[in-house]
């Protein structure tokens, strides 16, 4: 497991897909408080419509999202990367209380200080309501993604 500061800017493209894939499978481990730990304490996040300040109020967020957004599994993937910034692209799959199947795609723009510590996430995500049989997102709950050659994140 990377260490969310092992990996600082600048990025190169390597550096930068690395933290990506160790990005992804902390949010896969559905862990609030091993996410929170990528965050610097004085971090700003948008996240759809809401704004949040601080590592504390990301760790209760992310604990409040994973009890609503059940078998929860992420795909990110690099997009770019300049200095201290990442743009990445995701999707994810997860179901409601209800049993409906969702799949969220978005964007995030991060900013990293210089300890490798996310200070800023700027977060725009679109769902989509899906039947369990669209599903593609099957590796074990809680685990990370297995390794592939190069996913192609797509809206289809």
């Amino acid at each position: 497991m990377t260490s969310p500061s092992a990996i600082r800017p600048p990025f190169t493209r390597e550096t930068a897909a690395a933290k990506v894939r160790a990005a992804e499978d902390a949010w896969n481990s559905r862990d609030p408080h091993r996410v929170s730990l990528a965050y610097s304490e004085d971090s700003t996040w948008r996240n759809r419509d809401r704004f949040l300040q601080g590592r504390e109020q990301i760790r209760r967020f992310l604990a409040g999202k994973w009890e609503k957004e059940l078998d929860y599994r992420l795909m990110k993937d690099l997009w770019t990367h300049d200095g201290n910034r990442i743009a990445v692209r995701f999707q994810y799959e997860y179901r409601d209380p209800s049993g409906q199947w969702w799949r969220a795609y978005g964007n995030e723009l991060w900013e990293f200080d210089a300890e490798g510590l996310m200070r800023r996430r700027e977060a725009s995500i679109n769902d989509l309501a899906i039947a369990e049989s669209q599903r593609k997102f099957h590796w074990p709950l809680g685990e990370p993604r297995p390794a592939e050659p190069e996913v192609v994140l797509c809206v289809a």
